[in-house]
């Protein structure tokens, strides 16, 4: 029995023996999965294409319509983040690398036992889970159990058609949570489109949005499609919503009710079949008790909301976010490695961030250009951040206190790393620059998970 199986993670089953299909079906309910079957590869790839996801997909090799090393193809292609386990009563060396080298997860020649079974399927969503997590999430830096939560929410609602209300200051990474929901999702190999909604006045945005035809209005000189009908069986992303005039709310509106729109200029009515995701930095609730937004477009918009909350309210992120675009600096220019100093690290630590993560980004920027050595010194970095230097980390609301624990290992491996890379790996001079002891030091770099080649490049 699975006993850590809470999810009811649905796998599929592809084989064209019944007793087979039969025996995995039983099987992988009674340890708690959910388990639909098919008899041909045909009709798994139908199945595929009208579920909500799978989580596994299990499927014989010899099938009497199409092989099981091509559905293993096609789903690596079309569903990239799709484990899949193959199983063939005519196993060879050949056909088990072609298999692994398509992205099988595991091989399992006939007869097997229901444990093989189990533990392969265990392992295979474990895996998967893990790498879904560094691969589709792999933009978006955070180590706190805020952003944990966040990404959970992301994880759950990727895979529906549901429309999302992404909330959050101004520089929180509205739209990199927008490209996740997006890449995790069926639609991640359509299209996806992002428009800035308060970047453009409303006769601009509704041709932006809705397209318009060849001299429509002054100037318009060919005919535009429109990001509704480009982003056709994709994601369409309209960030700044709560902006929107009341006349593009009510076209906005007539799309989310009937999937209808028509181009500026045209009388022709087209339909979109698109998923929509809205940003706002307002507050929409009390944006409707003054009249500015509509109610009714508000429920519309706002069928699941994810909040992405502002970073003095996620400390534990500054510091990974602070080297991961000091990093960035580096991959774009030919210079050596500049790492934080230990007091430029606290001063990161006790600043508000009013501008959130997109001011740490541009700081870390300005810090790269003024760094005149391989540390970065309070000096290289904003003015304003100075007054905030004797000041501790704030603890925010959300019942979660600051992570202490979670913050403290950051600032910890922080300074180990900065060590590592001071002394180019050297761990005997790493342990001096720390004042600890060479075992000391291998024990913490265990213990917090850092990489051992860690300076050495």
């Amino acid at each position: 029995m699975n006993s850590n199986n809470t999810k009811k993670n649905r796998i599929l089953v592809i084989d064209d023996e019944e007793h087979i299909t039969s025996l995995l079906k039983e099987t992988l309910e009674l340890s708690g999965y959910i388990c639909d079957t098919a008899e041909c590869g045909k009709e798994g790839l139908r199945k595929l294409r009208k579920s909500n996801g799978y989580d596994l997909l299990i499927t014989d090799v010899r099938l009497p319509d199409i092989s099981g090393l091509e559905i293993l193809e096609l789903t690596g292609k079309k569903y990239p983040f799709l484990p899949v386990i193959v199983i063939t009563g005519y196993a060879t060396i050949e056909s088990t690398k072609t298999a692994l080298r398509l992205g099988a997860m595991d091989y399992i020649p006939k007869p097997f036992t229901t444990g093989k079974v189990l533990s392969a399927v265990n392992s295979a969503i474990h895996a998967s889970f893990t790498r879904i997590r560094g691969r589709r999430f792999r933009k978006i830096v955070y180590r706190s159990h805020i952003m944990d939560q966040v990404m959970e929410l992301v994880s759950k609602i990727a895979k529906t058609d549901s429309t999302i209300l992404v909330t959050g200051e101004s520089g929180t990474g509205k739209e990199l949570i927008a490209r996740a929901i997006h890449s995790n999702s069926l639609r991640s190999t359509q299209p996806f489109i992002s428009v800035n909604s308060g970047a453009l006045p409303e006769g601009l945005l509704e041709s932006e949005l809705f397209g318009h035809i060849k001299g429509a209005f002054t100037g318009a000189t060919s005919t535009n499609h429109g990001r509704f009908r480009v982003a056709d069986g994709g994601t369409l992303f309209l960030d700044e919503v709560g902006n929107m005039s009341p006349a593009m709310q009510v076209k906005l509106l007539r799309v989310l009710q009937d999937g209808e729109f028509s181009p500026v200029g045209s009388s022709e009515i087209l339909t979109t079949d698109v998923r929509l995701i809205t940003a706002t930095n307002i507050n929409l609730e009390d944006a409707m008790s003054k009249n500015e937004f509509r109610e009714d477009l508000y429920y519309r918009l706002n069928v699941i909301e994810v909040h992405v909350p502002p970073l003095r309210h996620r400390t534990e992120d500054i510091l990974p976010l602070a080297e991961h675009f000091l990093s960035k600096q580096m991959g774009s220019e030919k210079r050596d490695s500049c790492t934080l100093s230990s007091s430029s690290a606290s001063i990161l630590l006790s600043y508000r961030w009013p501008g959130n993560v997109r001011e740490l980004e541009n700081a870390m920027e300005r810090a790269w250009v003024l760094c005149e050595n391989s540390e970065i010194l309070p000096k290289d970095l904003p003015g304003r951040m100075m007054s905030s230097a004797d000041k501790p980390p704030e603890m925010h609301p959300s019942g979660g206190g600051i992570q202490l624990d979670s913050l403290l290992d950051n600032i910890e491996k922080h300074y180990i790393i900065s060590a590592l890379k001071r002394s180019k790996g050297n761990k005997t001079h790493a342990a001096g620059l720390l004042g600890l002891k060479r075992t000391t030091l291998l024990a913490r770099i265990n213990s917090l998970g850092i990489a051992k080649d860690t300076g050495r490049n």
